[in-house]
């Protein structure tokens, strides 16, 4: 015999409460790591030095960095006038000290970062490093002390070098001598004479960016079991461009069985954009290129881009950051600069990362989810424009759901705890997460500052994979579908033979679905034809009590939100074409008479918003309020919410 609804209510609530608690965010722990590297930058001889000589084999008249058949290090961007930006070559270099990968740990590491890089070249281009890229070194390594007397000749050159000294390294890695400049020491002030420390090396050819990977159970990684990853930037030319970096892989993320491949590749493009730019110790040498139609030509130093409006919040203010996130949420706002973290903001209240309550599910947010939740949105490649260094296919962009016309107030924790906006939820209620991908809970996380959002489950929420159909207990009454197809919809149906009565609380279920048009779609439960299913209605199923609840803008609008290519099947889910701003460029008939199959519901506004909201009726109260619609016939349904966790956790 079933059990009554409010026990399997409490049964279903405990299980998430311990098997299915919601998956761990990957942390990012850029900011405080990149703070402790030291960054190379610019030459280190003054341009207009007089031609020297040295006391080893290098000919009269010969400056360091023009050694017989060497090339010179890379010349300022703003001085290479030839072919216009191509898409960035990065070269990746495993570290010696990642040399005893084992065949099963290559086999995961090196498609991951082959198709993150892939993805990356994709985006970005430059102008690029006219042959081999050659490194420098840091003189204040290498060198006991400089001339500091501007009217000698060798002004700010070693005189003395370090005995101590051995090689480069940047965050633990070895950069190999091959890759690096040469050094040389003047032991006197004003003779040409010199001694070479180390010779040049040969460079990377055919690469504007040198990537260092480097993958070790470092004291980071099991400090923090959050982090999967982490960057930084070693070099930068003199105009800032981010020359050479390493990614960091923990190496248990290779070896654990619940490893991730895509997830791993949306790690390594987070921390790629990082070590490119996406950085705070970066934004002051960002370039400002608006009057420049190639990156990098023509270009002057932004100086100051982070600000703090009127509300406390520090924001980027550049012209392509403001015109996306006005177009993002639909407003003229002038302050509506892109939002910095303020939880892990250091020194003057800026962060690497994008605030999470405005830009949750951007892939430069401060903590990444599931992988199928993960966009790499417009707002990320604007900044990336916006550096002055790339040339950005803004085109590529995906689709930013969270947030989209919400309004220059979204994201404030105003606007999250009253219930005026669908993206969040209250209570610890189970529902749908806002892609309608996954099932999920009602919950917060410490980026979110107390505001609460539906996070996908970690077991057996994720509406598209069928396999998921076999671990519901609810779907021979509820009648769920699990499939490429299908999609979270908040529904309290029972099948009208079950023992259960029609009191069953609204969460999240899983159903087919397919398009007929934007924001226009039909479902099918188990054992029904297809319904038409009103954006911001309700509908009743032949042969089940209660109600499917029809999400409003969130299905049917974005053709690139779907589940990871390894799920979809031969047979799309929409009937029409879309672009990725989801225009649809046909909607071919519909065929059988929906009208026959379901009672169609037209929510009142207030419910329409509560209905995508998600907000969980409490207990019993929605079964009231279907039997009185059925009493009176009357279209209106009011759904009650769950009250608000006083403690905001």
């Amino acid at each position: 015999m079933a059990s009554p609804p409010c026990q399997r209510l409490w049964v279903w609530t405990l299980l998430v409460l311990t098997a299915q608690l919601p998956a761990a965010l990957h942390k990012c722990v850029f900011d405080e790591v990149q703070s402790q590297v030291t960054v190379v930058t610019g030459p280190a001889i003054r341009p207009d030095a007089p031609p020297s000589q040295s006391t080893h084999s290098v000919p009269t008249g010969q400056q360091h960095s023009h050694s017989p058949g060497r090339r010179a290090s890379p010349q300022p961007l703003s001085q290479r006038r030839g072919a216009p930006p191509q898409p960035i070559r990065i070269q990746i270099w495993v570290s010696r000290e990642s040399s005893n990968l084992s065949q099963a740990e290559k086999e995961r590491l090196e498609p991951a970062v082959e198709e993150a890089v892939g993805v990356v070249s994709s985006l970005l281009s430059v102008r690029r490093v006219p042959g081999p890229l050659l490194l420098r070194r840091d003189i204040n390594k290498y060198c006991k002390f400089l001339w500091k007397n501007p009217s000698t000749a060798n002004y700010n050159r070693c005189g003395r070098a370090n005995r101590h000294y051995r090689t480069e390294t940047c965050l633990d890695v070895t950069i190999p001598d091959d890759h690096l400049d040469g050094c040389d020491v003047y032991p006197e002030a004003d003779s040409p004479l010199r001694t070479v420390l180390r010779p040049e090396g040969a460079g990377v050819p055919d690469t504007d960016f040198l990537l260092y990977l480097h993958v070790q159970s470092t004291d980071k990684c099991r400090s923090e079991p959050g982090v999967l990853a982490y960057a930084v930037h070693c070099q930068t030319d003199t105009q800032g461009r981010p020359l050479a970096g390493v990614v960091v892989i923990c190496r248990d993320t290779l070896t654990r069985e619940t490893f991730s491949h895509r997830s791993t590749v949306q790690t390594v493009i987070h921390e790629l954009f990082h070590a490119l730019g996406f950085s705070k110790d970066l934004f002051s040498t960002w370039r400002d290129c608006s009057s420049s139609s190639q990156a990098a030509v023509g270009c002057s130093p932004r100086g100051r881009v982070a600000h703090t409006d009127g509300s406390g919040q520090t924001r980027i203010y550049t012209q392509s950051v403001v015109s996306a996130m006005q177009s993002h949420l639909r407003s003229i706002d002038p302050e509506l600069g892109g939002p910095l973290e303020n939880l892990d903001a250091g020194p003057g209240g800026v962060s690497s990362h994008w605030e999470s309550r405005v830009l949750q599910g951007s892939i430069m947010a401060a903590a990444l989810e599931h992988p199928a939740l993960v966009r790499i949105d417009p707002v990320t490649l604007a900044a990336l424009q916006d550096t002055g260094w790339y040339s950005v296919n803004l085109s590529r962009a995906q689709s930013l759901v969270w947030g989209e016309g919400e309004g220059a107030t979204f994201g404030s924790l105003s606007t999250c705890h009253n219930n005026s906006s669908s993206f969040f939820c209250s209570g610890s209620a189970l529902g749908c997460h806002y892609l309608h991908l996954h099932k999920g809970e009602c919950q917060t996380d410490q980026y979110l500052e107390g505001c609460r959002t539906y996070k996908p489950l970690k077991n057996g929420s994720e509406c598209w994979k069928e396999e998921n159909e076999r671990r519901s207990v609810e779907r021979d009454w509820s009648g769920e579908i699990y499939g490429p197809n299908s999609r979270c919809f908040f529904s309290n149906l029972t099948r009208k033979e079950s023992s259960l009565s029609p009191n069953s609380s609204v969460e999240g279920r899983c159903y087919t679905h397919r398009c007929v048009g934007p924001n226009r779609y039909q479902i099918q439960v188990s054992g029904s034809e297809w319904m038409d299913c009103p954006a911001g209605g309700a509908i009743q199923v032949q042969g089940y009590q209660g109600l499917v609840l029809c999400p409003d803008r969130r299905l049917c609008l974005y053709s690139d939100v779907t589940p990871p290519s390894d799920y979809l099947s031969t047979s799309p889910a929409s009937t029409t074409t879309s672009d990725s701003h989801g225009t649809f460029t046909s909607a071919p008939s519909v065929t059988g008479s929906p009208a026959n199959l379901a009672a169609v519901i037209r929510l009142p506004a207030e419910l329409a918003v509560a209905s995508v909201l998600g907000v969980t009726a409490a207990m019993c109260l929605l079964a009231a309020a279907v039997a009185s619609y059925r009493k009176h016939l009357s279209p209106r349904v009011r759904v009650h919410a769950a009250p608000q966790d006083p403690g905001g956790l």
